[in-house]
């Protein structure tokens, strides 16, 4: 499974939209580790094109702080879980926590 998370300054970015790029994980949800990391530089922003962006990628579940609602429902409309209210932290770590089934979120910080 591959699952995105928009990184700013190494840390996932609290704004989907405001994010510098990607990094996507490809993850073995069996034995609960990522087996590869890759980070994409955001393409310029344009409504709508990042959930087809990342979808075409191959990703499966985004990890985002915060994200507004239409983004959701393309995300979901084109077969990608999106998991909001993420915290700041390091990448890695939030996919491990997640993988685990330890991750813990807060609200989404977006509100439109």
């Amino acid at each position: 499974m591959k699952i995105a998370i928009p990184v700013a300054d190494n840390r996932l970015c609290l704004h989907f939209g405001h994010c510098e790029k990607f990094e996507v994980f490809d993850v073995d949800v069996d034995a609960k580790k990522i087996t590869t990391r890759v980070a994409f530089d955001s393409p310029p922003h344009q409504p709508g094109l990042l959930p087809r962006w990342l979808a075409d990628k191959g990703v499966k579940c985004v990890i985002a702080g915060g994200m507004g609602s239409r983004a959701v429902s393309i995300f979901n409309e084109n077969g990608v879980q999106v998991i909001t209210g993420a915290h700041a932290g390091d990448p890695a770590e939030i996919v491990k926590e997640y993988i685990e089934g330890n991750l813990v979120t807060g609200s989404n910080v977006c509100d439109h």
